[in-house]
């Protein structure tokens, strides 16, 4: 399946997707919040929540239970945040947050959760380069659900 729309393109797609279903696509998040930190973006052309179909949201908790699965297996988060902030970007989308109450080392890199125990701080990114990215890539995949 190859539906990119605007929302998945802006998150880096094709390179960043994870894993695609029938309705809604898992992507890496460039910017890296947290380890691990995605974004789950419906492929419904819709700018509401409300407006998805049912189907859409029964594929949803087979979604988000694959998502919890691979990034506790993963990286064994603390909580996971679901933010569906839609301020910037208008399809229907999810910024998926391992939260963390300790650093994380994933491919010689420190990776913190600047708001833990609160809620995420957008402005404090961890810094990697697309090399990192495609690691945390594949390191998801092979974990996944």
């Amino acid at each position: 399946m190859k539906i990119f729309n605007g929302t998945m393109q802006k998150f880096g797609a094709p390179d960043t997707v994870i894993c695609q279903f029938q309705y809604w696509s898992v992507l890496l998040r460039p910017a890296q919040l947290t380890l691990g930190a995605l974004v789950l973006i419906a492929h419904e052309p819709v700018q509401s929540f409300s407006a998805l179909s049912s189907a859409s949201f029964t594929e949803l908790k087979i979604v988000t239970g694959k998502i919890d699965v691979t990034l506790r297996k993963a990286f064994q988060y603390d909580k996971l945040n679901y933010l569906m902030l839609m301020m910037v970007d208008p399809d229907v989308h999810f910024h998926v947050i391992p939260r963390y109450a300790q650093a994380r080392e994933f491919a010689g890199k420190t990776f913190f959760d600047a708001g833990w125990p609160g809620v995420p701080d957008f402005s404090k990114i961890n810094g990697t380069n697309p090399d990192i990215n495609q690691l945390i890539i594949k390191h998801l995949i092979s974990n996944w659900g």
